[in-house]
C-alpha cells in the first residue's frame, strides 16, 4: 500500500515485536503433496490424531451447521457443566478458549505487566515463547537436565520478587519427558503467592497412567492454573478447543477480558461429544501405546537415540543440525513429514508424531531405505 506523509512502522511497532519470530507450523500434506508430486503423504509432525474425532462428535459438529446463523452461548454451559462433573470442580472455576494457546494469550493480556518475569526452561513449547517475548516482558530460561526434562531445582532458583509467570509444560513438548509429583512439590515450596505457575497439560490423557505423575487435579494452590486441550488425545484439533482450571478469582479477571463467544458453536458441539465418547480416547491411547514401543524399539535398534516420551511423540537427537536436515528432507522426498527442531532451539534433534499403524510403517520403511547412506555420510555431514 501507498502511503501519504513520512509513515516509518518502526515507530509505531515496539522493538520486541518487530524481532519476533512468528510460530511455524508443520508443513502441511497438501503442500508437500504440490512440491513432490507424491500421493502418498504420512504427516507425523504435529502431534495429532492420527485415528481422527470421535464419530460422535463428527455428528453433533454437523448436526449445529443448521445453526450458523446464531451465536454460540457465551457462557459454554454445557461444556462447562461436563468438565465440572467430570473433574470435580465448580463452573467457575473453569476457562475456555481458542485451543490453551488462546488461554495463555490471555493469561499475559490479564496478568503481565512492563519489568514483570517470566520463567520457564528451555527447549520447550514454542508457543509459549512467542507469547512471553511478544508481551515485552523479560524471559528466563534455565537448562533441562541431562535426561531432558525441566530441572525444578534451577528454576527455583530464579524464583524472585520480579517473577510474574513459572511456565510448566508437563508433559514437556517437544521431549516428551516430566517432571515428577516429587519434583513438582518440591518447586511449589519455592513460589511466592505473587506468582502465577502455569500448568500446561496437552498431553495429560496419555501421561496420567504414570505412578508419579503429578496430575493437577489433585492439588489446589491458589496461583496455578492448569491448561488442557481437545487438540491431541480428543482428535479435534481443527476446531480449536481449550480449558483451564483455577481458582474463581483467576478465572473471573481472565473473563474480562477473554474474547466473547469463544469457543465457537461447532467447537463447542465437538468438545461436548468427544467427553461421551470415552471408548474412542481409550481406543486412541491404547493406538499410542503400540505405536510407541515399536517406534522406540526401531528408533533404538537404529541408533537414533530416542528420548523417552510419556506423550504422542518421540524425539530423537541426531547429532548435528546437518544432519537433521538431511534426515528431514530424505524423508520429505518419501512422503513423510516429522518436525525438525530448529525453532526450540534444539537443531540438532527431530520429533515424529506416532501415527496410524499404515503411517508408522511409511516411516519405518523410508527410514530403512535412507539408513544405509546415512551412516555412510554421517561423519561427513558432522564435520
Amino acid at each position: 500500500m501507498n502511503s501519504k506523509g513520512h509513515f516509518k512502522h518502526a515507530e509505531l511497532v515496539p522493538p520486541y515485536i518487530q524481532n519476533l519470530k512468528p510460530y511455524q507450523a508443520g508443513k502441511p500434506a497438501t503442500e508437500l503433496a504440490r512440491e513432490k508430486g507424491l500421493t502418498k503423504i504420512s504427516k507425523i509432525a504435529s502431534n495429532e490424531n492420527p485415528l481422527g474425532p470421535s464419530p460422535y462428535a463428527i455428528k453433533a459438529m454437523t448436526q449445529g451447521l443448521w445453526d450458523l446463523h446464531q451465536y454460540p452461548d457465551m457462557h459454554a454451559y454445557q461444556l462447562k457443566t461436563m468438565l465440572s462433573d467430570l473433574y470435580k470442580l465448580k463452573r467457575e472455576n473453569i476457562i475456555l478458549g481458542n485451543g490453551s494457546e488462546g488461554i495463555m494469550a490471555n493469561i499475559f493480556r490479564t496478568f503481565v505487566r512492563p519489568g514483570d518475569e517470566i520463567l520457564t526452561s528451555e527447549k520447550t513449547f514454542i508457543g509459549f515463547f512467542v507469547l512471553a517475548r511478544g508481551s515485552g516482558s523479560k524471559l528466563i530460561t534455565t537448562p533441562l537436565t541431562e535426561d531432558f526434562r525441566f530441572d525444578v531445582k534451577k528454576i527455583a532458583a530464579q524464583i524472585h520478587q520480579n517473577t510474574k509467570i513459572i511456565y510448566i509444560a508437563n508433559p514437556n513438548n517437544p521431549t516428551g519427558t516430566y517432571i515428577t509429583k516429587e519434583e513438582f512439590d518440591y518447586l511449589m515450596k519455592f513460589v511466592p503467592s505473587h506468582a502465577l505457575v502455569i500448568l500446561d497439560e496437552a498431553y495429560f490423557e496419555f501421561a496420567q497412567g504414570q505412578e508419579d505423575y503429578p496430575d493437577s487435579m489433585d492439588y489446589r494452590y491458589d496461583n496455578v492454573i492448569t491448561l488442557r486441550t481437545f487438540s491431541k488425545a480428543y482428535g479435534l484439533a481443527g476446531i480449536r478447543v481449550g480449558y483451564g482450571f483455577a481458582h474463581e478469582g483467576l478465572i473471573e479477571n481472565l473473563t474480562k477480558i477473554k474474547l466473547p463467544f469463544e469457543p465457537n458453536l461447532i467447537a463447542q458441539l465437538g468438545a461436548c461429544a468427544a467427553l461421551k465418547d470415552s471408548p474412542h480416547l481409550k481406543k486412541t491411547l491404547k493406538n499410542n501405546e503400540k505405536r510407541y514401543h515399536e517406534a522406540f524399539r526401531f528408533l533404538k535398534k537404529n541408533n537414533l537415540k530416542p528420548i523417552k516420551s510419556v506423550a504422542n511423540f518421540i524425539t530423537i537427537q541426531t547429532g548435528s543440525e546437518q544432519a537433521s536436515n538431511w534426515i528431514f528432507e530424505m524423508l520429505l522426498n518419501r512422503g513423510v513429514i516429522v518436525r525438525p527442531l530448529i525453532a526450540n532451539e534444539m537443531p540438532d534433534f527431530l520429533r515424529i508424531s506416532l501415527g496410524s499403524k499404515d503411517e508408522m510403517n511409511h516411516f519405518y520403511e523410508s527410514m530403512n531405505e535412507i539408513l544405509p547412506e546415512y551412516e555412510k555420510i554421517k561423519n561427513q555431514i558432522k564435520s
